[in-house]
């Protein structure tokens, strides 16, 4: 089998020993590693690192894991993509994501390995994962630059602690970083897909942010009025309602009939902050929650029969999914979406698809 998947709740270094069985005799060209924050990030890394020496160890930490048709928690879960997957792999770090992060080290890295200009390089056989510290804030602008340089798709997710909302870590061959992401560029020996999933629909009710805090993602005023103000009055509540119903009314920036999630965090006093950006003048539709197991069942089936048979999936999913998943006691029947196929993925603090976005799950598809 090309790919495999594990997954571990031992504690070090029983855990790593544990995933370096079950990968078998497999020679894994690229490790993705998604781990519990109960882990040590550094020592982890450096483990799996000294384990796979030949492999691309890649990674970060998480609110949650995903591994062969289970959520889990306070695990650490690992894919092996092997020769059969990946002709070739290269990973960068991008440091200092609240500050400059310059992509130019990354990319020059990615074109002195596969020996050719990035923008040369088949959107159709390569394909890139993108990792950052979820609690930076800075997501939205990497992946601006990512855009920027490439038509490459770059798909992926936000680090997270387990909900302690302290620190979050990305792994890059044996060392662990915050205030950083790790981009990894992938050369398929077969296609891909991806699919992002989401669970609302619209309520054709229309929000234009007029005023902004961009770098704080924070709304001041919708429609010219308090953020909350019109918020409620869209929805048809008092305003004191309006934070019990964020996770099932977040608003979407509509493309093409399909909304790309931005997520309410919370209210600060008239104003309401988010967990990814907005930008002033930017129409948002208000929307309305429908079911996760149902929907994502149904976009993941209509995949699997497309386009013939799925190697393997990565599924970053948000971790407020997760949380309604949770609170439902519907994760295992989400897990069980993916039974017989091999899936690693996390819960995410963000996740990422030409742009920062929440509430979704997006997914690679190998073929």
């Amino acid at each position: 089998m090309p790919i495999k998947t594990a997954s571990s709740t031992k504690a070090l270094p029983d855990a790593v020993q544990d995933l370096k069985r079950q990968c078998g005799t497999s020679q894994p060209r690229v490790v993705l590693l998604f781990s519990s924050s109960k882990y040590d990030a550094g020592e982890l890394t450096q483990q799996m690192q000294h384990a796979f020496p030949d492999a691309c160890v890649v990674g970060c930490s998480t609110a949650g894991e995903i591994a062969g048709g289970r959520m889990l928690t306070e695990s650490v879960v690992a894919m092996f993509l092997d020769g059969d997957i990946v002709e070739d792999a290269s990973a960068a770090v991008v440091e200092n994501l609240r500050g400059e992060a310059r992509l130019r080290e990354a990319f020059s890295s990615f074109e002195q390995h596969f020996h050719a200009p990035v923008s040369s390089m088949d959107i159709h056989k390569y394909v890139g994962l993108v990792l950052a510290d979820g609690l930076s804030g800075a997501e939205e602008h990497l992946m601006e630059k990512i855009g920027d340089r490439t038509d490459i798709f770059f798909i992926g997710g936000s680090a997270g602690d387990d909900l302690k909302f302290q620190s979050t870590h990305v792994f890059h061959q044996g060392n662990a970083y915050t205030n950083a992401a790790v981009l990894v560029l992938l050369r398929l020996k077969r296609g891909f897909e991806i699919l992002k999933t989401q669970s609302f629909h619209s309520t054709g009710k229309v929000l234009t942010a007029t005023k902004v805090d961009e770098p704080l993602r924070k709304v001041l005023e919708f429609n010219h009025q308090p953020a909350v103000t019109a918020y409620a009055a869209a929805l048809g509540v008092p305003a004191e309602s309006l934070p019990g119903l964020f996770m099932k009314h977040p608003l979407g920036l509509m493309v093409d009939g399909e909304p790309f999630v931005r997520s309410p965090q919370r209210v600060d006093g008239e104003s309401i902050l988010f967990y990814c950006q907005i930008k002033q003048g930017m129409d948002l539709e208000v929307l309305e929650g429908t079911d996760i197991v149902a929907d994502t069942r149904k976009a993941v089936e209509a995949r699997l029969s497309a386009d013939g048979p799925v190697a393997g999936i990565i599924d970053f999913q948000c971790i407020l999914r997760t949380l309604e998943l949770r609170s439902a006691n519907r994760c295992e029947q989400y897990g069980a979406i993916f039974s017989g196929l091999p899936v690693a993925g996390f819960s995410t603090y963000g996740e990422a698809y030409l742009g920062h976005m929440n509430q979704t799950s997006t997914m690679l598809l190998f073929r």
